[in-house]
Parts: structure tokens; C-alpha cells; sequence
């Protein structure tokens, strides 16, 4: 009686890609050392990494929304145009999206699961498209109020696509790929904000005195974005949990790079599929039973909930989105001679060119020592900052100081602290509670980030910029230290072996499946 009830606590196989080798008459050793597992294929890569390029146009979107302030409230400041704003209006301008983006982490918790990953980007896509039109309508009225009240509704709806764009992107591409190759997907969404940063910051580099055809051609971007929505598979992990089986097959059979007619049995693609349709039931069987509420209780679910939430919150704190809003403004604070909006430029070539090595920098030297090392960086960046305005004789006589302070600061925080709250966002929660859990953290975090900027004006009147420097600093310090003790490393494991990390509160070795043998194997031992 005991070995039996021993037997049944067996956990379910996780499921590892089958190292598949042609026989194409090269020697057994060189098989071997060519063969590449199941979706891990010249052509399943490059369906994956072109889905994902669709799903993140979006995101490119919304990077675009984060930065508009910086090149545009110089001009909105200007008192010799028809149509300014005034220091506390261009707060508003600024920040509200942010105030907003909350409500997006709300919307996206409910869509997800429900709606499914792909219509959760299109409709992302659609509000993001409804808040571009409204800023680009704006001026047809006469009224000032009236335009000004337009604007931050358009920037409300913005806000609402920045929220919903952190999570359901990053988690398509956790669904459809496997571990190896998990992480430079995941990183898309990153790469795709960088981009629209990079790109609004161009357009105010050249567009200077013209907002709304800045307005206007961010418009004609989202328009594109939407469309390129359209030819994406649903992720295959969602249909089964819908029961859609049959769709689900012909999803993972082009992931995993073969024919769209099966034409051929290929007992690796069955034995993942079995193992996806295992982990589904199990997740509905899960899902009708308890509620969100009840969920939330399980510590697979609240200690990572906890964790996001605190990391975005040190996200939010250190400083890096104030600086990508204000990044004009903060330029000219901090003592740059050159034209402020090239630096802000610099700015997103930086970003950019740190984000494009940060898959492998993510997998070589794994997520906490990059977070540390990012959230450190920025801290030292920060003092030197704060020292060039303490320290006016010495560090302030460098001119290059500060230049150099901020574009490393960007760097720094892409290396981790920019990027990796939006990575391991869909690699920590469990599949059934993945679409909430990421959207409650997300719902917090954005809080956060529309409270810091909305205050930092205010903060600089009463710190002063040196103090401002220095406080930045002291929170990427603890920001540190956080993910030193908290964030744990997850290069290289599984969705199923993070889920059991939270549980049990330590990574323990599971049995592979490597093939359909094992996975009969596997079956008559537990019938035993």
C-alpha cells in the first residue's frame, strides 16, 4: 500500500526536445554533433522569431508613446505658438499615460487567458490606434481647452497600450518557443520599445517644430502594426486549454518548422504535443476549481506575483522611465553642452545597440548577475551626476561628465533593470494563472511609474538636481541588493521547473522525456 501511494506522487514527465539527427550517411560521431532538436531548426527559428517580430510592431508603438514627451514639450512650451502649455499642464502631458497604463495591466489580465494571445495584441493594437487618431484630431478644434483635453485622452488611450503590451507578446513568445531559445524571443518586446524610442526621438531630432505631423505619422505606424496582427498562429499552449486540439496541431507544427500536411510521422512533434494537451488539462482541471481569489493563495502564484511586483516597483524608483521621458530636459539640467535632442538620440542608439546582445548576455551570464550588475552600473552613473553638481570646481570642470553619465546609465539599464521585469514576466507564472498574475504586477508597477513622473518636477524644485542624482542612485543601490537576494535564476529551465521553484522553494530534478519511448516507459511505471 505505501510504494503505491509513492507511485502516485510521481510528478508529470516535463517535456525536453528529442535531439533529432538525418541519416545522411556521415559518420554516427558527425550525426551527432549536426543534429538539432525539434524546433530548435533553421526554419522553426525563423517562423518563431518572424511571428514574434509581428506581435512586438506593436510594442514599437508604444515605445514611441513613452518617449513623445521628450521631443515634444519644448515646443509645447513655447509661448509664441498658438497652442503651449504650462508647467503643470505639461505634467499632465507627460505623465498620464502612466496614470493610465494600470488600467491597461487590468484589461490585459482578463483578455489573455479569455480572448487568447493573438486577439490580445490586435486588440492592444486597435486602442493604441484610437489614442494616435485622437492626438492627430486634437487640433481641429478651436477651442484650447478642447485640444488640450483631446490630447490627454489620446494619451490615456496610449497609456492603456503600454500596460497591455508588457505581458502578452513576451508570454506568446514563452509559448511558442523552447528554453534554448526562449530567451532572445522573450527579448523582442525589449528590443521593440528601444525602437519606438529610438524612433520618436529621430522624429523630434528632425520634426522640430511640427507635432502634429509627428502625430500623424505615428498614426500611419500603428495602422501598419495592426495589420501585421493578422498572420499570426494562435499560441498552440492556449487553444488546448480551449480545447481547440486540431488548431493547436497545425500552430505547433509550424513552430516547430514542419510540413502544414502531415505527411509524416514524427514522433517528437506527438510527444510534446502530448505532453502540451497533459499540462493543459491539468491547468483547467486547476482553473474550474479554484477562482483568481483562491489562486492567488497558492505560493506558486502570490511569491512570484510579490516578486514582479516588487522589481517593477525598483523599476519605476531608480529612475530609468523618468529618464526616457525627460531625457531633454534632464540633459539640460545635468550641464550638456550639445544639442539636447541629439543626446536624447544617443540615447536610443544606446539602448538599441545594449538590447540586441542582451539574449545572449541574459544567457551566458544568466538573469541575477545581469540585474545586479545593471542596477549597480546605474547607481555609480547616478553619483557621478549628482558629484558633477556637488563638486563644481573638480568633477563639474569635466564636460564630458555628464554625456557620458547618461548614456552609460542607459546602457547600464538595459543590462537589466529596463529589460528584465519585462522578460521574466513570461517565464514566472504558472500557465493557468499567467494572463492575471502578470497583470496584477503590472497593474502595480504602472502605479508607480505614474506616480514617480508626475512628481519629478516637483521632486527637482524641492531635492534639487544633485540630491534628485543621488536619491536615483540610492534605489538602484537597493534595487541591487533585491535582486541578489529574490529574483531567481531562470536560464535554461522550463515553465513547469520554475512553477515547482515556487512551490517547493528550490529547483529539483524532474524526469525528462526525450522520446515517445520514455514517455511508454513512463506510463506502463505508473500503472505498475
Amino acid at each position: 500500500m505505501k510504494g503505491q501511494q509513492e507511485e502516485q506522487l510521481v510528478p508529470p514527465p516535463a517535456y525536453r526536445p528529442t535531439v533529432v539527427a538525418k541519416d545522411n550517411g556521415a559518420p554516427k560521431d558527425a550525426k551527432a554533433k549536426d543534429a538539432k532538436p525539434l524546433g530548435e531548426g533553421r526554419l522553426a527559428v525563423l517562423r518563431q522569431e518572424l511571428m514574434v517580430f509581428l506581435g512586438n510592431s506593436g510594442v514599437l508603438g508604444s515605445g514611441m508613446v513613452v518617449s513623445m514627451p521628450a521631443v515634444t514639450l519644448n515646443q509645447l512650451h513655447d509661448e509664441t505658438q498658438p497652442f503651449w502649455l504650462n508647467k503643470d499642464e505639461s505634467s499632465w502631458f507627460a505623465s498620464i499615460q502612466n496614470m493610465a497604463c494600470p488600467l491597461g495591466g487590468l484589461l490585459v489580465s482578463y483578455f489573455l487567458d479569455r480572448i487568447g494571445r493573438k486577439h490580445t495584441i490586435l486588440l492592444t493594437n486597435v486602442i493604441g490606434l484610437i489614442g494616435w487618431i485622437l492626438l492627430v484630431t486634437s487640433f481641429m478644434h478651436s477651442e484650447r481647452d478642447m485640444i488640450y483635453y483631446q490630447m490627454l485622452v489620446g494619451r490615456c488611450f496610449g497609456g492603456i497600450m503600454i500596460g497591455m503590451f508588457v505581458s502578452p507578446v513576451g508570454v506568446y513568445s514563452a509559448e511558442i518557443s523552447l528554453p534554448k531559445i526562449r530567451g532572445r524571443l522573450i527579448l523582442g518586446t525589449s528590443l521593440g520599445l528601444a525602437s519606438g524610442i529610438l524612433l520618436m526621438y529621430c522624429l523630434g531630432y528632425f520634426i522640430r517644430h511640427n507635432i502634429q505631423l509627428i502625430f500623424a505619422i505615428s498614426c500611419c505606424y500603428q495602422l501598419a502594426a495592426t495589420l501585421l496582427v493578422f498572420p499570426m498562429p494562435e499560441s498552440p499552449s492556449w487553444l488546448l486549454t480551449r480545447g481547440q486540439e486540431e488548431r493547436a496541431r497545425k500552430s505547433l507544427r509550424y513552430f516547430r518548422g514542419l510540413p502544414k500536411k502531415e505527411v509524416d510521422y514524427v514522433p517528437e512533434f506527438e510527444a510534446e504535443l502530448a505532453h502540451m494537451k497533459e499540462l493543459a488539462e491539468l491547468s483547467n482541471t486547476t482553473a474550474a476549481a479554484e477562482s483568481l481569489s483562491q489562486m492567488i493563495h497558492r505560493p506558486e502564484v502570490y511569491k512570484p506575483v510579490l516578486m514582479m511586483t516588487t522589481f517593477f516597483g525598483f523599476q519605476q524608483a531608480c529612475g530609468v522611465v523618468v529618464i526616457i521621458v525627460y531625457a531633454v530636459q534632464i540633459a539640460q539640467q545635468a550641464g550638456v553642452t550639445i544639442d539636447p535632442v541629439l543626446v536624447a538620440v544617443m540615447l536610443g542608439v544606446a539602448r538599441i545597440i545594449t538590447t540586441l546582445f542582451m539574449g545572449g548576455i541574459f544567457e551566458k551570464w544568466g538573469r541575477k548577475p545581469s540585474g545586479i550588475f545593471s542596477a549597480t552600473g546605474m547607481g555609480v552613473c547616478m553619483l557621478l551626476l549628482a558629484g558633477g553638481n556637488w563638486f563644481p570646481e573638480t568633477l563639474g570642470t569635466w564636460h564630458w561628465l555628464p554625456v557620458a553619465c547618461i548614456v552609460a546609465h542607459i546602457v547600464f539599464s538595459t543590462m537589466g533593470m529596463l529589460t528584465l521585469p519585462f522578460f521574466m514576466i513570461s517565464e514566472v507564472f504558472p500557465q493557468r494563472a499567467r494572463g492575471s498574475a502578470s497583470g496584477i504586477a503590472i497593474f502595480f508597477g504602472m502605479i508607480l511609474a505614474f506616480i514617480m513622473l508626475k512628481i519629478y518636477p516637483n521632486m527637482e524644485a524641492v531635492l534639487g538636481t544633485a540630491n534628485l542624482f543621488a536619491f536615483y542612485a540610492g534605489i538602484s543601490f537597493l534595487a541591487a541588493a533585491f535582486i541578489g537576494t529574490f529574483v531567481p535564476e531562470t536560464r535554461g529551465r522550463t515553465l513547469e521547473e520554475l512553477e515547482e521553484r515556487w512551490q517547493t522553494g528550490k529547483f529539483t530534478r524532474r524526469l525528462t522525456i526525450v522520446n515517445l519511448k520514455d514517455v511508454e516507459l513512463h506510463e506502463v511505471f505508473l500503472k505498475k
